[in-house]
């Protein structure tokens, strides 16, 4: 099942068919078993056949915050060292790779976020930019995982490379993340083997593409969980994407116009198109 949301309005996608849902976003999805709850739901709700499956939605947020894990892919690992070794800052990635200890941080307030089929952006003030596509989970306010989004953590390569201590600068901005399509609750945890796809393309030819999957995370999501919320309370719930195993190579940034596919299976594709910030 999947939860999709535009304004005010939510539906509930079950076997192809749209269900309108009259519930608070906030009050619907924090909640233990969600998947439970929705199967209990379903049998009550009408069907809206005037929803279209490929139209533009809102990310799937509406008071939870989102945070993000670094370095939990050796891909990541490699690409973070390459752009900081210049400025000598290269031996952290290493460490946080090895340790006990994710590197987690804020990555957005909601109004900050955008959905499917709307505008990212990269900074005025950056010369290397990148997508990156990361499972994100969402967890109650009990920190259980109830569902799973796509998402696109924007990154300035140029600033984060510079000193690690730049890395919000690189990471926090208007429209610097996008997350959706959908809200997939699944019956089970997501499996290993599920495939996380990035396509770019440029004026519609493809320009970047690469794969990969769940199970090269290095760390599990129970070990996120715990550390995101040790000391740290979500009211509402919270989405935190686990990072990244796709980055293009050193001589590739974004462009305006550019359109950035993600797909993660089990949950669907986000695309969203570049910008630059008038």
């Amino acid at each position: 099942m999947k939860l999709y949301r535009k304004q005010k309005s939510i539906w509930l996608e079950s076997d192809n068919s749209f269900y309108k849902i009259d519930m608070n976003w906030d009050e619907l999805v924090n909640r233990k078993g969600l998947h439970s709850f929705l199967l209990s739901l379903l049998p009550s709700l009408p069907k809206d056949e005037s929803i279209d499956a490929n139209a533009s939605f809102d990310a799937p947020t509406v008071s939870q915050e989102l945070w993000a894990a670094g370095v939990t892919y050796l891909r990541s690992k490699v690409a973070r060292e390459k752009e900081s070794e210049s400025e000598g800052g290269s031996s952290f990635y290493d460490k946080v790779y090895g340790a006990d200890r994710p590197e987690l941080f804020f990555k957005s307030v909601p109004h900050r976020i955008v959905g499917h089929l709307d505008n990212v952006h990269i900074r005025r003030d950056s010369t290397w930019d990148v997508p990156e596509p990361e499972l994100t989970l969402f967890m109650s306010s009990h920190g259980t995982i109830e569902g799973y989004s796509v998402g696109n953590d924007m990154s300035s390569r140029s600033i984060e490379g510079q000193n690690p201590l730049y890395l919000t600068q690189a990471k926090v901005y208007d429209r610097g993340a996008s997350v959706g399509p959908c809200l997939a609750v699944l019956p089970e945890a997501i499996p290993t083997n599920t495939e996380i796809k990035l396509v770019i393309l440029r004026k519609s030819q493809i320009v970047f593409e690469g794969t990969t999957s769940v199970s090269q995370i290095k760390r599990t999501f129970a070990d996120l969980v715990k550390y995101l919320f040790a000391e740290t309370s979500f009211e509402h719930g919270v989405l935190l994407m686990t990072g990244t195993g796709i980055i293009p190579s050193d001589d590739f940034t974004l462009q305006v116009d550019d359109e950035v596919r993600i797909s993660i299976d089990h949950i669907g594709t986000l695309i969203n198109y570049i910008k630059k910030k008038s």
